[in-house]
């Protein structure tokens, strides 16, 4: 592989694996494709080797643009999507597009070209777990998507294993649980929290804050990313997950006692409609098959690297948060 595709590489994880690739895979080229929405910055990929990356502004919808650049990949790995279920809630037609019809715009140019595709979804496509269940997801688990949002990343997984079964794309899947680390954007639970901290603020916590989340450093997101496109199975499904299962109120207590800040020190806000209750997968799959394993298994340790991110790039932040806060009140959380 010399020329890598990656679509919303300048969004937060999609910038974090490519500045991963050009620390890990010196010499591969790679072409970023990025609408640069309000959650995507051309500034994230900063650092990348001269020569080594290529940014192009454009839409994942615009079939043209994407097969002159689908044509010199030699893969491409799909990361664009509108991912906010807040957002998703309010208006679900930017995921209609972005994730169902931007998908079907990318399988086509892959398939025209017989590029290799790994598409990068999300564990939300199955719903939720009672929080008293042992179980967690798997690769067979039935999907029960509960927002426009996860609706949407669940159409387009089934949309890439028709491609599959009947043109032959040589593509995998992966469901990764959620993510935390630099460069995320402020409307996120963890960026949110650190960030109103930051400027003194309280933070907000929906509901009572029993809601459990399946937490994964950004980085180990990445490399198990690697892990499959360069030796997963075509036509096959990886869950990608750390194992470290904690609830939002867990997650915001954490951050406050990283910050010097009471226990208490929040609150409460009404809960948004459709909240999963607990996602968590097995990612045995991915470790029996590929041999890959976390890094950062020390979630406390990954967190106050990530606020002490936040701390240090407050011009990176600050012009977005007000705007990300007048959504939220136009909400009522």
């Amino acid at each position: 592989m010399r020329n890598l595709l990656v679509t919303g590489g300048a969004g937060f994880i999609g910038s974090n694996f490519v500045q991963w690739v050009a620390e890990h895979e010196p010499g591969l080229h790679v072409t970023v494709l990025d609408k640069l929405t309000y959650a995507g910055r051309r500034e994230n990929l900063a650092g990348a080797p001269d020569g080594l990356l290529t940014f192009v502004e454009g839409d994942i919808c615009d079939g043209v643009l994407l097969d002159e650049l689908v044509a010199r990949a030699d893969a491409i790995v799909h990361f664009a999507a509108e991912t906010h279920n807040d957002n998703s809630i309010s208006d679900p037609a930017p995921f209609v597009r972005a994730n169902v019809e931007g998908t079907f715009h990318v399988l086509e140019a892959a398939r025209a070209h017989d590029v290799r595709l790994h598409h990068i979804s999300t564990d939300e496509v199955f719903g939720d777990l009672a929080l008293d269940d042992p179980v967690r997801f798997t690769e067979e688990s039935p999907y029960r998507p509960s927002s426009p949002y996860s609706s949407t990343k669940a159409a387009s997984d089934l949309l890439v294993r028709a491609w599959v079964r009947t043109y032959g794309v040589r593509a995998t899947i992966s469901n990764c649980t959620n993510n935390y680390g630099p460069r995320q954007h402020v409307e996120k639970l963890i960026p949110r929290t650190i960030t109103a901290l930051l400027c003194n603020e309280r933070p907000k916590l929906y509901g009572d804050g029993r809601n459990v989340r399946d937490w994964i450093h950004v980085d180990d997101h990445s490399s198990a990313v690697w892990e499959i496109l360069t030796r997963g199975r075509i036509g096959e499904t990886y869950l990608i997950g750390a194992g470290c299962e904690k609830s939002n109120r867990e997650v915001m207590q954490a951050i406050l006692s990283a910050m010097g800040c009471p226990g208490d020190g929040f609150d409460r806000v009404s809960d948004r409609p459709g909240h999963d209750l607990r996602s968590a997968v097995d990612a045995s799959k991915l470790r029996c098959e590929l041999g890959w394993e976390p890094m950062h298994t020390d979630f406390s340790a990954g967190l106050a690297e990530t606020i002490a991110w936040y701390r240090d790039h407050e011009s990176w932040w600050r012009p977005d948060r007000e705007a990300a806060e007048r959504r939220y009140a136009a909400q009522g959380s």
